[in-house]
């Protein structure tokens, strides 16, 4: 019997290790230490005065810059290695001042034909790059006052459409909402519509003065629902936004009663990422106040292009960005950036209720901001970092109601198509329920990665000269081919996990070392069973084959096994457990393949189509 494979099953066996090769060999060049510059707000521009700016202040320190470059939307300034980076960035943030972030980064070096075939190094965890660690603080008592002021809203209009006449209805500091009426029979049918639509809240009547309140007060219980739901929706938010970012491996959780920890491996922009993580891009639309109103039921704001314009708002909010369903950026017909609004049922049906008698009236897109300015200050002679809390409230656009709207319609007046873009994702991700605000930054350096990396890379690398070793001395000939499979293998699980996009962390190097003994056990399997139908006298052409044939179901078996156990840990682990589970997953799939097809094929070519006398297998030659 003389082994051959087909010609169809070497070109495939080819074929596969050409492109195992090729889109493994972008993690032979490592990436660069750099310094990112952003800008603090999506409209803030960073062009190339600003890139000289920053290179010039780092060759006044000496610091000799790599390489710089101008990309879309930011800059990246390349160095040679993790001090000069370290040290870089505050001469940078100090340089260009406020209204630029800068963050640490890893640039990708990968040559250009690489990339143009769509190959990329692996991505690396939080462990092994470096990236972000966030420590975000949810605003409770702001998430209560935001839902009091829209069931405050909602209860007046209601009121109004039952023609019941009332007074006040603003939210009051302990947390209740006061009404006033002219007699007792309003009153009650305003108490029987509340306790029916409402029941939220504690109603209590009283009589002061003439006049009958009605006082709405919201239980503890009703206190700590909104602060859960605002918690568990600002979750949910995040995540949405993570996934839009395109961030492989985050960890996104919940830590406590008001806190959510957000971890970011490896990400490309690290500065977009907190300004897009952090903001309460929320809108809000309501009506322009008219001449006669009470000053006690309007509110100014100014225009965010324009600050020394202003407006009168009334107080009352028709719906806000939580209605939203769907935010596409565009284009309108003079070729500025928009923003087409899709709203929910519920927006859709009150925004169609407040307009459809507003016809006429012109309407305002308020764009609310809450942000964390650091900012340094000077406290008995030692120097601090204090985070201060904004809000910015500022009118988008105010136009005029030509027809009652419904849940679709655009936002016009944005800045520049960066901001159009941002202000979509925003809102298409979800707006929070309540203000988030950074209270821990901490950024995990890529110097301290590149040790793990080292020491990752040292164990493969020891455990990998291990098996070669030994490998070759106890199966001589059949080791050599055992061990060059056993290379092309690490090559296909490179080149798997980059194709994948699959994160490499800590535990997945550990994956990798359990792989290379799993790949060469396939090949003791074989080895061992060639040398038994030599020992039975059959010859060394049927022995191969025998070999590699009968040993198939043992192989196929364990690894089987071991599959289903991976995929166990993915789906029920997470984190550290789900990046092991990944790279055994690729690393079983891969070992069957070289050693059960490469290595026969080697084999084929060493020993098969021709008449063989003896097989270099360990121990004793064994003759025919």
């Amino acid at each position: 019997m003389l082994n051959k494979y087909p010609l169809w099953k070497n070109l495939v066996i080819v074929i596969a290790l050409v492109i195992g090769f090729v889109y493994a060999l972008p993690n032979v060049f490592p990436d660069d230490f750099a310094v990112q510059i952003t800008g603090a707000r999506s409209s803030t521009e960073v062009d190339q005065r600003i890139l000289d700016r920053a290179v010039d202040a780092l060759e006044a320190k000496g610091i000799e810059v790599k390489e710089s470059e101008l990309q879309e939307r930011d800059a990246l300034i390349r160095l040679n290695d993790a001090e000069s980076q370290l040290r870089a960035r505050p001469i940078v943030q100090e340089a260009l001042g406020r209204d630029y972030l800068v963050a640490l980064n890893m640039a990708p070096s990968t040559p250009e034909w690489l990339e143009s075939v769509g190959a990329g190094p692996m991505k690396l965890g939080l462990d092994l790059r470096g990236g972000v660690h966030f420590l975000l603080e949810v605003d409770m008592e702001t998430a209560v006052d935001q839902r009091l002021e829209a069931m405050s809203g909602q209860i007046k209009r209601e009121l109004r459409e039952e023609r019941v006449r009332y007074r006040g209805g603003d939210v009051e500091g302990n947390r209740s909402i006061v009404l006033s009426f002219r007699d007792e029979s309003s009153r009650s049918e305003a108490f029987d519509l509340i306790r029916d639509q409402y029941n939220q809240f504690l109603l209590d009547e009283q009589t002061e003065e003439g006049e009958y309140l009605l006082v709405l007060s919201m239980s503890e219980a009703e206190v700590k629902s909104i602060q859960d739901y605002a918690l568990e929706q600002n979750l949910t938010t995040i995540r949405n936004r993570v996934n839009e970012l395109g961030v492989a491996e985050p960890l996104v959780q919940r830590q406590g009663a008001d806190r959510i920890i957000v971890e970011l491996p490896g990400v490309q922009d690290t500065a977009a990422a907190k300004r897009v993580l952090g903001a309460t891009a929320n809108l809000e639309f309501r009506l322009e106040a008219r001449q006669d109103a009470s000053s006690a039921d309007i509110e100014t704001f100014p225009f965010r292009d324009n600050p020394n314009r202003e407006a009168r708002l009334e107080r009352e909010v028709i719906v806000t960005g939580d209605n939203v369903s769907n935010a596409q950026q565009a284009f309108d017909e003079n070729g500025q950036p928009q923003v087409n609004i899709t709203m929910d049922s519920v927006g859709g049906d009150l925004m169609n209720r407040a307009t459809r008698n507003a016809i006429g009236r012109r309407m305002a897109v308020l764009f609310i901001e809450y942000r964390t300015e650091t900012e340094e200050v000077v406290v008995d002679g030692e120097t601090r970092t204090v985070d201060n809390r904004v809000v910015e409230k500022g009118i988008i656009s105010l136009a005029t109601i030509q027809s009652a709207l419904g849940s679709s319609f655009r936002i016009t007046g944005l800045d520049s198509i960066p901001e159009a873009a941002e202000l979509a994702l925003l809102l298409r991700a979800g707006s929070l329920a309540a203000p988030m605000y950074f209270v821990q930054e901490r950024t995990i350096g890529p110097s301290l990665g590149q040790k793990n990396i080292d020491a990752g890379m040292m164990s493969v690398l020891l455990g990998f000269v291990l098996v070669l070793c030994y490998m070759v001395v106890y199966y001589r000939g059949f080791g050599v081919i055992a061990n060059i499979a056993l290379t092309l293998n690490l090559m296909l699980l490179i080149a798997c996990m980059s194709i994948l996009s699959a994160t490499l962390t800590l535990p997945g190097i550990a994956g990798i070392v359990l792989t290379v003994g799993m790949a060469v056990d396939a090949n003791v399997l074989i080895f061992e069973r060639i040398k038994e139908e030599l020992k039975s006298g059959i010859p060394p052409q049927s022995a191969i084959n025998a070999g590699y044939s009968r040993a198939f179901v043992s192989i196929f078996d364990a690894n089987i096994t071991t599959l289903l156990v991976a995929v166990i840990l993915f789906a029920m682990g997470s984190g550290p457990v789900k990046g092991f589970a990944v790279t055994l997953s690729i690393g079983i799939l891969t070992s069957m393949f070289s050693g059960l097809m490469v290595s026969r094929s080697i084999v084929n070519l060493v020993y098969g189509g021709r008449q063989v006398e003896k097989l270099s297998i360990g121990g004793k030659l064994a003759n025919v």
